[in-house]
């Protein structure tokens, strides 16, 4: 109800002509009929009536289309211009929704009834980015090793900037998730078969960290191409300071506070902080990005800025061992000297980040470590299918 009454209120202020309300209705099919039930819909709009809001569009969400004749029986007991009710059918992918709305004619409604002075829409793009998705020509397979699989949704930004790049690169990127936790029960080898790429996501916490760590080694020693964001940075650092530069106790902050030989660890600006809610390092920074490397080569320009989000980072005290040892560091915060990029050169593609590129990923427009990432596992699933 305040909800109801903020929206009475809006167009009482803008007025209606300056506002648009979207009523948005199931219309359930009784498949052994045949039948669409419209009543659901007359019911809900006629709720929303008795509380003072008529809808200027209908949405029908429905398995199939509702037939114009229907669609008429619906604008007549709801009081919404036929034209302004409109058929929302399940899609084969999200992305195919914008073309069956502009098909609809629902953008043109809305620039009329706001009075908006509009061009046509240009969605050749957007047609393309949905001829790739669904007729891909080729396919990859991506480790994703983390330990909340069991909710796939909590990659879901992952999930998509992956699917851009597969987008990118007219390929299929099947995402294979493995529990972090899980991994070491069985032999990796025998976990990665078929496998063209390995990324670890971000995360919290201890849990899961050993079959991370184990994950990244094996990418590193069997050269699978590999992206670590966020915790996966660390893990990387981690996994290349106890086993490349001989830095056995090497751990994090976060997983043990009391550990010898903390490479990852809280940063200064964190240490003090008390409240946890909206306090971690977020939003954009820059990163200065180091000639030849495999980030430079990714970017073409020196300098980027990228989102953040978390508390600890690469501690600066150990940096000069792990470069002696063969870690590249190929990205900086030229404003706190803070570690942003990693990256290894006897690889075909091993890269990590402190940042959250996947937040910045569009359909049209992957971001480009995601895209320089599928191309590698292109690449190597090229090779070993010849």
């Amino acid at each position: 109800l305040p909800f109801i009454e903020a929206i009475r209120q809006f167009r009482t202020e803008v007025g209606p002509k300056n506002s648009i309300v979207v009523h948005v209705s199931y219309v359930p099919l009784i498949k052994s009929a045949g039948e669409l039930k419209t009543k659901p819909t007359q019911h809900s709009v006629k709720e929303a009536q008795s509380l003072g809001i008529q809808p200027d569009i209908l949405l029908l969400r429905s398995e199939m289309p509702v037939p114009d004749e229907i669609k008429k029986k619906i604008s007549l007991f709801c009081n919404v211009h036929k034209s302004a009710v409109i058929n929302c059918t399940d899609a084969k992918t999200v992305y195919e929704v914008p073309l069956m709305l502009n098909k609809e004619g629902i953008d043109d409604i809305i620039v009329n009834h706001l009075n908006i002075w509009a061009k046509k829409p240009d969605l050749k793009h957007w047609q393309l980015v949905v001829d790739r998705f669904m007729h891909p020509k080729f396919f990859v397979n991506v480790a994703v090793v983390g330990k909340y699989v069991e909710l796939i949704e909590s990659y879901k930004s992952i999930n998509e900037a992956l699917i851009h790049a597969g987008i990118a690169h007219e390929t299929r990127v099947n995402c294979h998730y493995m529990d972090a936790e899980e991994l070491l029960k069985n032999p990796l080898a025998d976990r990665f078969r078929g496998m063209d790429a390995i990324l670890v996501p971000g995360g919290f916490g201890e849990r899961g960290i050993e079959g991370k760590i184990a994950a990244i080694k094996f990418a590193r020693e069997h050269k699978i191409p590999f992206f670590g964001i966020c915790l996966g940075l660390q893990v990387a650092v981690i996994e290349f300071a106890r086993n490349l530069a001989n830095i056995k106790d090497a751990t994090s902050e976060e997983l043990n506070p009391n550990g010898k030989d903390l490479v990852i660890h809280m940063m200064e600006t964190q240490v003090h902080v008390r409240k946890k809610g909206g306090t971690m390092r977020l939003g954009d920074h820059p990163c200065a990005l180091k000639p030849g490397s495999l980030a430079y080569q990714i970017y073409q320009k020196p300098q980027i800025e990228e989102r953040h989000r978390h508390r600890f980072e690469v501690n600066n005290h150990y940096v000069e061992a792990l470069e002696k040892a063969g870690l590249v560091v190929s990205g900086r915060c030229p404003t706190v000297d803070l570690v942003e990029i990693i990256e290894i050169t006897d690889h075909p593609f091993f890269i990590a980040v402190q940042f959250h590129p996947e937040f910045s990923s569009k359909p049209a427009n992957p971001h480009p470590i995601f895209s320089a990432f599928i191309a590698a596992a292109l690449k190597n699933h090229e090779q070993h299918h010849q």
